[in-house]
């Protein structure tokens, strides 16, 4: 008896695919600038490390790669899930692809001639970043235009996204122009305020709304607590740390009194965040693999404020340049943790698969687990830093660019259910 191999071949990936659903051609461009991302920063690292390859820089690649890491694959993502689960969360009409593709080139485009621009002309680097600025305004203007028009009693985390959006225009537009005038400093507040002051107040506030809901409907025996206090409480968190951004440019940071107050607060909300992710259900997630990431993505959000605390005293002990921890804890612990995870649920729920994470996803979650330490370590001990930071970044290309590879395959293929979308 032959068997009908129609039945269960794979479809064939196709580009108009892409255009089935906004999360398809966002998420598909996001992971091409992460992967592109991770790729020249190990590079980077390995030439360094070596001394093998040393291409000219047009722009010092700490900084760019400070501004990519932060403002550019992540808005892509948030273009995905804001299109997707927006409407439904307003009420509003469906988004469609071809609706947000322009912007979605723009950022796409924008961010990989900025890496392009790190070794041809700084001025490269500058129209990217420029072009990437033009793309996110447009999609934050339909995002408005979503919450504006929408009749739903609650759009406070809509509302709350799109003023963090509006932010995060701003702090493109200064990477921009401090890569067209060679203005370093201004790069640096872009990438540092952008994180701050946009990608983790869009992330707070998506976890707010979503990490008490998706818990609840996994484990029934949790409730979904999230009162609005709570939301105002988070961001206030990462409003301070947006002052002492602010103080730190000031030179007022160093003065014993500001420096204990950051101890104090920062500690404080650090060990406040990670008794948020217990009250949760941190312990029982770890039950629900997919659950499990996400929980454990949201922890590292209160280690990062507890090394803030940490940093600024070591900081005092003679150890400034231990100020990287808690900023590689923010960016690859919870940004990129809660990333995978979350943008692999979509990309399962809305692919017509299981929702829930495979070994290979499971796998992958933790390669970038390992990446976060290692990147951890590598400030902490510096005598073999170097070959740490090499360690640390392939590590990182191997979990992002294996999510990219495996997810992106489905991205071009039709649901597995037949449904549209």
């Amino acid at each position: 008896m032959s068997l009908d191999r129609t039945a269960t071949a794979p479809a064939p990936w196709r580009w108009q695919t892409l255009m089935a659903a906004p999360h398809r051609l966002a998420f598909f461009s996001a992971a091409v600038v992460m992967s592109a991302a991770a790729l020249w920063w190990a590079h980077e690292l390995v030439g360094r490390a070596t001394g093998w390859f040393a291409p000219s820089a047009a722009v010092p690649n700490t900084f760019v790669h400070a501004l990519v890491m932060s403002l550019g694959f992540m808005p892509l993502f948030f273009c995905g899930f804001l299109f997707t689960a927006g409407p439904k969360w307003l009420q509003m009409p469906e988004v469609t692809a071809p609706q947000v593709r322009g912007p979605v080139t723009a950022l796409t485009v924008g961010w990989l001639a900025v890496l392009a621009g790190v070794h041809l002309h700084h001025l490269l680097a500058a129209a990217g970043a420029l072009a990437a600025t033009v793309g996110w305004s447009l999609l934050t203007w339909r995002f408005w235009a979503l919450v504006r028009h929408s009749k739903v009693r609650d759009r406070v985390h809509a509302k709350v996204i799109a003023v963090a959006s509006s932010l995060g225009a701003g702090w493109m537009l200064l990477g921009a122009l401090g890569l067209g005038s060679m203005h370093l400093a201004w790069v640096r507040w872009a990438a540092l305020a952008g994180l701050w002051l946009f990608i983790a107040p869009v992330y707070v506030t998506v976890a707010h709304r979503m990490i008490p809901f998706f818990t609840a409907s996994a484990l029934p025996v949790l409730d979904a607590w999230r009162p609005f206090w709570l939301l105002w409480s988070l961001l206030a968190a990462l409003g301070l740390q947006g002052l002492w951004l602010v103080l730190d440019t000031l030179g007022w940071s160093t003065t014993p009194g500001v420096a204990s107050v950051r101890v104090l607060t920062s500690a404080l909300t650090g060990l406040g965040v990670l008794a948020l992710a217990i009250r949760w259900g941190l312990v029982q997630s770890l039950k629900v693999r997919l659950l499990a990431m996400l929980h454990l993505g949201f922890v590292w959000l209160g280690v990062a404020l507890c090394l803030d605390a940490l940093a600024v005293v070591l900081h005092f002990a003679g150890q400034p340049a231990v100020v990287l921890l808690p900023l590689h804890a923010l960016t690859m612990g919870f940004l990129g943790s809660v990333l995978i995870a979350m943008a692999t649920r979509v990309s399962c729920g809305h692919g017509g698969r299981t929702l829930a994470a495979d070994d290979l996803a499971w796998a992958l979650f933790w390669v970038l687990q390992g990446a976060v330490l290692l990147r951890l370590v590598a400030v902490v001990w510096s005598e073999g830093a170097s070959w740490v930071l090499v360690a640390a970044s392939v590590a990182w290309l191997a979990a992002v660019g294996g999510w990219s590879l495996r997810y992106g395959r489905w991205f071009g293929r039709p649901r597995l259910d037949g449904r549209p979308g």
